[in-house]
């Protein structure tokens, strides 16, 4: 078989099955575990799949510019941050990630609402000015213009004097074995740091994220208080991502 027939072979069972285990292929396809390996370090570097111990998963689409991520999952997006902005109550401290989804919780606020929002995203503070009743406080650092949103040492030194109620974390990864993931290590510990100080965390996940890997976790599923999916989840990704312990709710 064909290097390129191989690929191909191998990036459509990744589709179907939602894995690849690298020593059950080789022995499949009658090649060495070497080559297989070699394959898909070529296709994870085409961005095609993410490389996990033993073999692959879905690579994230999600893992584009917010440019590239705003024409993404629109519809679906506009309904989790309505369901987001529902779940904050008056007088809470709550800590809004950066990202297409945190914009539309943003957005979505209701106009009368007083609450305390911090946030490391230029883009949702500016979101946000327009909620006289909403103080932002804006958490700063070196600006990692991919996803629009302060890294570094300095916002994980302010995450540490916070004690929020809330923290609603973006991630490009929803999966139950790699977890919660996203594209970027200083972004990846800045999520981990204001996971850290919420007394609960909500992921809000399009479909595009779920069953999907990233190269660097932030954390495990059964670490966050609940992760809000789509009505059109299909049950068997629904009920895998459960089997780690998560409260999943469909909306």
């Amino acid at each position: 078989m064909l290097t390129t027939q191989r690929k191909n072979l191998l990036l459509a069972r990744l589709a179907a099955e939602g894995q690849l285990v690298a020593k059950d292929l080789a022995g499949e396809l009658g090649t060495s575990e070497d080559t297989i390996r070699r394959d898909l370090r070529e296709l994870a570097a085409e961005g095609k799949l993410q490389r996990v111990h033993g073999g692959a998963l879905p690579a994230s689409v999600a893992m584009g510019d917010l440019a590239v991520r705003q024409q993404v999952s629109v519809a679906d997006k506009a309904a989790l941050g309505r369901f987001g902005a529902s779940l904050i109550q008056p007088g809470q401290v709550v800590i809004l990630d950066g990202g297409t989804t945190a914009l539309e919780v943003a957005r979505q606020l209701p106009p009368g609402l007083r609450a305390t929002i911090v946030t490391h995203s230029p883009n949702v503070a500016v979101a946000l000015a327009a909620h006289p009743g909403i103080e932002i406080i804006v958490l700063g650092g070196r600006l990692f213009r991919h996803s629009m949103v302060h890294v570094g040492a300095a916002v994980i030194d302010a995450a540490s004097r916070l004690r929020a109620d809330l923290f609603f974390l973006g991630v490009t990864g929803v999966h139950p074995d790699a977890g919660l993931s996203t594209g970027d290590a200083e972004e990846a510990a800045v999520k981990r740091a204001l996971h850290e100080r919420a007394a609960e965390t909500i992921v809000l996940a399009s479909p595009e994220k779920l069953m999907a890997a990233s190269p660097f976790v932030v954390a495990p599923l059964a670490e966050i208080s609940l992760l809000a999916v789509t009505r059109a989840t299909p049950e068997r990704v629904a009920r895998a991502l459960r089997s780690r312990g998560v409260k999943l709710r469909r909306i």
